[in-house]
């Protein structure tokens, strides 16, 4: 919140020529939080080199490393407790599976592609693509569960790991979505959906 409101201009591209993306430095609310920073976080990693000054880490983007570093340090252990929460309720770890999606998403964006110097665009589209594909993906699934339980017992106590019986119809899931789009969107195979979802970011990166 600092950086948005106060952080000096960044250079960018590493050619002595600053961009601003702070509201004290004229910015508005709309064009602050579009001010591609990531470049000056891949342009000088300070992990690896080290800055001579304060002003030079404050003019290369240092404030916005620091908070990209931690903001992917706190959304990784976020993940943990979800996990931890899953396994102390007795509950298969769904919702930290699928958080992991945008959690690697970020990761790759705001960490792996600052690394690249942003020479790879497309990656962009493949990770927030496959996070996306992958969220919709889910709410279909928990939407289609097959209940194997009473409605007295936990939905996640009629499943196990490695069954061969599948836990989600995924026929009505992507048939609800098939209409929701269009025809072609939906997949009517378990095994073309995943690899799809596999496919797309890797293809994209």
């Amino acid at each position: 919140m600092n950086a948005f409101i106060a952080a000096p201009p960044v250079d960018i591209d590493g050619i002595r020529e600053p961009v601003s993306g702070s509201l004290l430095y004229r910015n508005n609310i709309i064009s602050g939080p579009i001010i591609p920073t990531s470049a000056a976080i891949g342009l000088h990693f300070y992990l690896i080199w080290e800055a001579a000054s304060v002003d030079e880490l404050l003019y290369n983007g240092g404030p916005y490393e620091l908070i990209v570093l931690h903001f992917l340090l706190g959304v990784a252990c976020y993940m943990g407790r979800e996990w931890e929460l899953s396994f102390l309720l007795g509950m298969h770890p769904w919702i930290a599976v699928a958080y992991s999606a945008p959690v690697e998403a970020a990761t790759a964006v705001f960490l792996i592609y600052p690394i690249g110097q942003g020479s790879f665009s497309d990656g962009i589209a493949g990770v927030f693509g496959g996070s996306l594909f992958s969220a919709m993906h889910d709410s279909l699934v928990t939407s289609s569960l097959i209940r194997e339980t009473t409605e007295n017992e936990s939905a996640n106590e009629g499943y196990r790991f490695g069954q061969e019986e599948e836990t989600y119809n995924v026929v009505a899931a992507h048939g609800y979505f098939g209409r929701l789009i269009f025809q072609y969107a939906s997949f009517n195979n378990s095994r073309s959906l995943h690899f799809f979802l596999v496919a797309w970011p890797v293809v994209g990166i």
